[in-house]
């Protein structure tokens, strides 16, 4: 490819982004595919000869878009948000066409010193104390990007690790490192991020793993009482990593109670922010960082909330000479002239080479300002308080997080209702019309809601917990008829012409009743006006549900002989009309009502459920 031809494939691609990014939700927002699909799709081999771009770019779309999971789609409410947008993707952009390899400020200038000022202009919008920082005179502290959360708090806990050997050796200096290393131990909570884990793993450090309160919090005294017993056994504690929103069900750390027993202790506090830590540069959040000055290091990923693509996890140190001590390898042809007055970021990280990332972060928070960040995250906040709203509202489900960012912890309602969550998150997910994660919360299966678009509205709220009650009722009806015949619904549903027949009496008022409990009461009206919506909840039952047709037809009125085929029938008008149904579009299925009038009943005092049990014989069992 020439320059003449990248000019024109580039300008097809830049079409192709934003008719990508204008029409994703068209798309099904996971992929109907198994793993392995791609491989009989490429060949096995590489071309020997070079191809024309067009075959290529067809190809992306016949074979590669049908396995993408769209993280930009309006119906991905799973995980965190995956930072994107446009003076973002120019940033990159232009990063690959300078290509520049900036791991040191010889190696290029401008990378060095625009993320070391990037840093800084973060810092400051989140409100980090100004020993993080890099340009107040007489600082030590400063900022850095790495590849992710997970990378930061690694080498922070590497670098706590070789000052607190340095420490004991300075104490014990006879004695081996290895000894000293198997007497370290790091701390977090139970919601901690998994990275803590393997970063000790990593480092071979022990790490106990310490109980939240009742709102998953990691508090002091919590804290406090390990330190001391594990000073008792011999061992010395060293690190400490809280969280400031954690993955579950973003739940703070009590960094006002850990902070002065961590710094007390002689531990190095690590603060991690990967999501929630953007939300600080909103004023109204900033209480939740209260404490942040006993930490050592802190983290936020700005390819998560603040529009920025991966990878963009950026990190500040109260002592640089701290972490640079743990990862300073410097070899001739590295060193150069300027290094005793500059910064050499191969030295604040595990790999050398380093892309010029600080170029899309400085273009997003230019163009958008603090201003629009700002609201760009208070929208998120507050239609996850719609949803919220929603959930709350529905006696069958309940709200198992302090909502304060733009995540929602949900569940049918139930002790012993995991299986049933997690039936409900799987028939979702497999539909493809929306897509979220489980957490455990208290030991509960929960269902995490995280609003991801970009611009994300309420419409797209009121969608998804269209389609979620949607499931929810399909479900809890399927519960009830196989609580109350006996039989599963595959044994129901069975067609084989060779059965017999397995009859399960059901007193009517009973049914009913249950199946009132499952839909919505239909004259409650949802008003959250606070929010910014107002609205009937009849627009979240289903129209054609057992439970209306019951509250709409007497039974006395149906008769005793009829069959219940008409109030299939009746179900059935109600829905007439809809839409044809599409991947971003409630399905509208038939009542349960409906579903049953295909089998047989004695419409009496009982219906009778009548299911089919195979009575075929094995050949191999007849002589």
């Amino acid at each position: 490819m020439d320059t003449k031809e990248f000019r024109q494939r580039g300008r097809e691609m830049v079409d192709y982004i934003a008719e990508y990014m204008e029409s994703v939700g068209e798309r099904r927002v996971t992929p109907d595919v198994e793993p392995g699909y791609l491989r009989d799709l490429i060949p096995s081999k590489a071309p020997y000869e070079g191809e024309g771009w067009p075959e290529i770019m067809a190809d992306v779309e016949t074979k590669i878009m049908p396995g993408v999971t769209h993280w930009q789609h309006p119906r991905f409410h799973a995980y965190f948000p995956s930072g994107n947008s446009f003076p973002s993707i120019l940033g990159d952009m232009l990063s690959d066409g300078i290509g520049a390899i900036g791991f040191s400020w010889a190696a290029s200038p401008a990378c060095t010193e625009l993320e070391t000022i990037v840093l800084d202009w973060l810092g400051q919008m989140i409100g980090l104390p100004s020993d993080f920082l890099s340009f107040p005179e007489n600082s030590i502290g400063g900022g850095v990007m790495q590849a992710s959360a997970s990378e930061c708090v690694l080498v922070c806990l590497l670098a706590a690790r070789a000052q607190k050997i340095k420490e004991l050796k300075a104490l014990h200096p006879f004695v081996e490192d290895g000894v000293l290393l198997s007497k370290l131990v790091a701390y977090c909570s139970k919601e901690a991020h998994s990275c803590v884990e393997k970063a000790a793993m990593i480092a071979f450090t022990k790490l106990r793993i310490l109980d939240p309160d009742a709102d998953l919090s990691l508090r002091g005294a919590t804290l406090a009482q390990a330190i001391e017993e594990d000073k008792a056994m011999g061992l010395v504690p060293f690190f400490v990593s809280a969280t400031l929103g954690t993955t579950s069900c973003v739940s703070f750390d009590n960094l006002a109670e850990i902070g002065p027993i961590a710094e007390e202790a002689g531990t190095w506090l690590h603060v991690d922010g990967a999501y929630a830590g953007n939300a600080m540069i909103c004023p109204e959040f900033k209480y939740l960082m209260k404490g942040i000055e006993h930490a050592m290091s802190f983290n936020c990923n700005p390819n998560k909330w603040l529009l920025t693509n991966f990878d963009c996890s950026t990190m500040w140190v109260r002592d640089r000479f701290k972490l640079t001590q743990a990862l300073v390898v410097d070899p001739l042809y590295l060193q150069h002239s300027h290094s005793g007055k500059s910064i050499d970021y191969r030295h604040w990280g595990i790999p050398l080479s380093r892309r010029f990332r600080a170029l899309k972060l400085w273009f997003v928070i230019r163009n958008y300002g603090v201003a629009g960040l700002q609201n760009y995250i208070r929208e998120h906040c507050r239609l996850a308080k719609c949803f919220e709203a929603l959930v709350r509202e529905d006696d069958r489900f309940e709200v198992c997080n302090i909502v304060r960012m733009g995540l929602v912890c949900f569940r049918l309602k139930g002790n012993d209702n995991n299986d049933l969550n997690k039936k409900l998150l799987s028939n979702i997910n497999e539909s493809g019309k929306l897509h979220m994660v489980p957490a455990a919360v208290h030991g509960k299966f929960v269902i995490r809601f995280c609003v991801c678009a970009q611009d994300a509205k309420d419409s797209d709220i009121e969608y998804a917990w269209d389609v979620i009650t949607e499931y929810a009722t399909e479900l809890l009806e399927a519960e009830i008829v196989k609580e109350k015949s006996g039989l599963p619904l595959d044994v129901l549903e069975h067609s084989n012409e060779e059965v017999g027949q397995v009859a399960h009496k059901v007193e009517i008022s009973e049914l009913m009743d249950l199946m009132e409990r499952v839909h919505m009461p239909i004259q409650k009206q949802n008003s959250i006006a606070s929010i910014g919506r107002q609205g009937s909840l009849a627009s979240v039952g289903r129209q054609q549900s057992l439970a209306i047709i019951g509250r709409q037809q007497s039974l006395a009125s149906i008769g005793r002989q009829q069959s219940l085929a008409y109030i299939g029938e009746v179900g059935n008008n109600l829905s007439e009309g809809g839409e044809q149904e599409t991947a971003n579009k409630p399905r509208q299925r038939p009542s349960l009502a409906k579903r049953l009038s295909k089998r047989q009943f004695s419409f009496t005092d009982t219906i009778e459920f009548v299911g089919m049990v195979n009575t075929a014989q094995d050949e191999s069992m007849n002589p």
